[in-house]
């Protein structure tokens, strides 16, 4: 199996063709359901509904779960998109091409089917990644975590019915009860506390020991990470398309793969993954649909990386 490399077509074609128990993690953010056009007809996320969209999305990690090793893990970052209304646009006019005018705003450049959803009235919002995240969880997956993308600068939004939406989801799926997770790789430093000042004067707490009157079994001088990551939204510049910024997922990287490990991105757009994992010493393989995306993310890692695709 050839590794660091970019795969052209249709991931539901060419996943099929990757041996059984061959990747160790995979590290993905697919087209989010109903909000841009990616310029191919086969793409997935202009389904005329969420439970089309999430179909599809199943038949996809399906094939990856048979990919990943006994020990391998999911990371998967998705957003939410709301019921479209057909409504008018900002200005009160009615938005050309059935696109309304907040969503050409929001640079987005595709407009919902307007049509009748069962169990979902316009403005609702559709709640797609829990749907995606259970969806996989009764294919087999064990959903170990939701963690919180917590976005100091979100994208600005003109409404005044609902809060701004400063956040994402990156769930956590393990394809065993036992896998790989090196959580020491992202640990954080302890401050701030009583805890913190005994780390600086290098003392243990012993089992008599009692801080803010909770009796310490031992010191740590490390914290485990928690499930709310801050960091902004960084397109990549040469980029027309949403990536996600290269800070979300190297602790992904670095807990969720070993040196040397392979890393899957079926949906790799600019090629954030790839750049990532090399600069991390991971190997990666991307599939991406679209040929000038592809040709993106080959410059990209010829310019970042030095590597000739």
């Amino acid at each position: 199996m050839e590794i660091n490399t970019i795969l052209s077509g249709d991931v539901r074609s060419v996943l099929p063709a990757l041996g059984d128990n061959s990747i160790d993690c995979c590290i993905t953010s697919p087209p989010y359901w109903g909000l841009r056009d990616y310029g191919h007809t086969e793409q997935i996320g202009l389904e005329k509904t969420p439970f089309e969209y999430i179909k599809n999305l199943l038949v996809v990690f399906l094939e990856v779960f048979r990919i990943l090793k006994p020990t391998g893990t999911l990371w998967l970052n998705l957003g939410d998109s709301y019921i479209g209304g057909g409504r008018a646009g900002k200005s009160g006019h009615a938005a050309t091409n059935g696109i309304e005018q907040f969503r050409i705003d929001r640079g987005l450049n595709y407009g919902q089917p307007t049509g009748k959803i069962e169990g979902l009235k316009p403005k609702d919002l559709a709640g797609i990644p829990w749907r995606v995240a259970f969806a996989l969880q009764m294919a087999g997956y064990y959903l170990r975590q939701d963690i919180i993308w917590n976005k100091p600068n979100p994208m600005p939004e003109s409404v005044t019915d609902r809060c701004t939406k400063s956040h994402e989801y990156m769930f956590l799926f393990s394809k065993g009860r036992k896998y790989y997770f090196d959580y020491k790789a992202i640990q954080t430093d302890t401050k701030g506390n009583e805890w913190d000042k005994r780390a600086r004067i290098g003392r243990k707490c012993f089992p008599t020991d009692k801080i803010n009157g909770i009796r310490a079994t031992g010191y740590y001088p490390k914290a485990n990470k928690r499930s709310v990551w801050t960091v902004n939204n960084r397109p990549y510049h040469a980029a027309h398309f949403a990536t996600y910024p290269p800070e979300l997922i190297i602790d992904c990287i670095k807990a969720g793969c070993p040196q040397n490990g392979i890393i899957l991105d079926p949906f790799f757009g600019a090629g954030t993954t790839g750049v990532v994992a090399r600069k991390l010493g991971r190997n990666f393989i991307g599939v991406e649909i679209n040929p000038a995306y592809v040709k993106i993310a080959e410059a990209r890692l010829q310019q970042e990386l030095g590597i000739f695709l």
